[in-house]
């Protein structure tokens, strides 16, 4: 028995399931005004993808259909999770499809520029 969870935690359980699935391709590129973050998954339509904001992360990911014991699993594989930085203007964020990529824009809000603040110290 212990062999078998060997196996089954030293693999993509989930893409061996699939059938397999070519790697997502992942890039992040500065513009002057935002980021911009280009998503291909060779074998997913990029209109599956899925892109949430959850707690100032951003969550990319999309959903892939397992059969088993006659029952359609609905299961997430996760493309990107990563923090968002505070210069990023979550209300502003969006995505498009171009080329057969999902792009994702996160535009700079003013915090971009930096922040100064002088503090003055009290007395008491």
């Amino acid at each position: 028995m212990e062999n078998r969870l060997d196996v089954l935690t030293s693999v993509d359980v989930l893409n061996t399931l699939h059938g397999g699935v070519s790697e997502p391709q992942v890039s992040v590129n500065q513009l002057d005004n935002s980021l911009e973050v280009r998503i291909r998954v060779p074998s997913i339509d990029p209109e599956a993808i899925q892109v949430e904001i959850n707690n100032n992360s951003l969550f990319v990911y999309y959903v892939m259909n397992i059969n088993s014991a006659g029952k359609n699993i609905r299961l997430p594989y996760t493309i990107y999770n990563g923090q968002l930085p505070y210069f990023i203007d979550i209300g502003k964020i969006n995505s498009t499809l171009e080329e057969r990529q999902l792009v994702i824009t996160l535009p700079f809000n003013a915090l971009a520029d930096g922040y100064y603040k002088k503090i003055k110290t009290r007395e008491d």
